[in-house]
């Protein structure tokens, strides 16, 4: 326990230096997600008109596949190496989960927050290589409404991610933190945190939908009996990837 919290507060030491530069600022990295996310979600509900009850079947099938993309992108190139997307492997794998293990899980200040926020290239990225193409050819397949009904959905499922992931990597005792239901969830993420587990189970950040429909869900066993801590598992055994 104290060898694998010391090699954590060691690899923390050195991607400060290495990777958060003197002019970071972790509150304007967080503004910025969310001033933007909110912006794009209260344009697309103002630009809504008259819609249809099928129209708003929009809004929960968006919700689905926000919730099985998180599911298979985290499962696949956050922790496999793909071609071409070895960057994103990297990133998550290599140093978001070298950070944050399940014995550490808890940010120390808030330039952290670069370690738990994705990178404002990305948030562009999203926006105008997924949310708006796919805008707008729903625009052009069904209608104006659902286009808006997807980017709205869509973009408040990503700062749900955001915020929950957010929550996760603060501090145990925090007060959101503490909330029934996000506290179950933080620690399906904990056991996610494992490097025995991250491979395998519990991909979904948000709600273990796609966890539960491909049998990856993983909500451990009482510390008590395997000797360990609060962070602690008896991981089970799992052959394939």
């Amino acid at each position: 326990m104290n060898a694998s919290r010391d090699a954590v507060a060691a690899f923390r030491r050195e991607y400060r230096t290495n990777h958060i530069g003197p002019h970071y600022r972790g509150i304007a990295h967080a503004c910025f997600t969310f001033g933007i996310g909110l912006s794009v979600i209260a344009y697309a509900v103002v630009a809504l008109q008259d819609v249809r009850a099928l129209e708003w079947l929009a809004v929960p099938l968006t919700f689905l596949y926000a919730n099985l993309s998180e599911y298979f992108g985290h499962r696949g190139p956050m922790h496999h190496p793909r071609r071409g997307l070895q960057l994103v492997y990297e990133r998550h794998a290599g140093q978001h989960h070298r950070f944050f293990t399940s014995d550490c899980m808890a940010l120390e200040g808030v330039p952290d927050l670069k370690v738990v926020l994705f990178p404002v290239v990305m948030i562009s990225f999203f926006l105008l290589c997924f949310a708006l193409p796919v805008g707008l050819l729903l625009g052009w397949l069904a209608s104006p409404n659902v286009a808006w009904l997807f980017i709205a959905t869509a973009v408040a499922y990503f700062l749900n991610y955001e915020a929950l992931h957010l929550i996760y990597h603060l501090p145990e005792s925090s007060v959101l933190g503490r909330l029934p239901v996000v506290g179950k969830l933080r620690r399906l993420h904990q056991l996610h945190h494992d490097p025995r587990l991250m491979a395998h189970y519990n991909f979904n950040i948000t709600y273990p939908i796609g966890d539960l429909l491909f049998g990856t869900l993983w909500r451990g066993r009482d510390s008590s009996r395997s000797g360990g801590g609060p962070g602690s598992v008896d991981a089970p055994t799992r052959n394939n990837s």
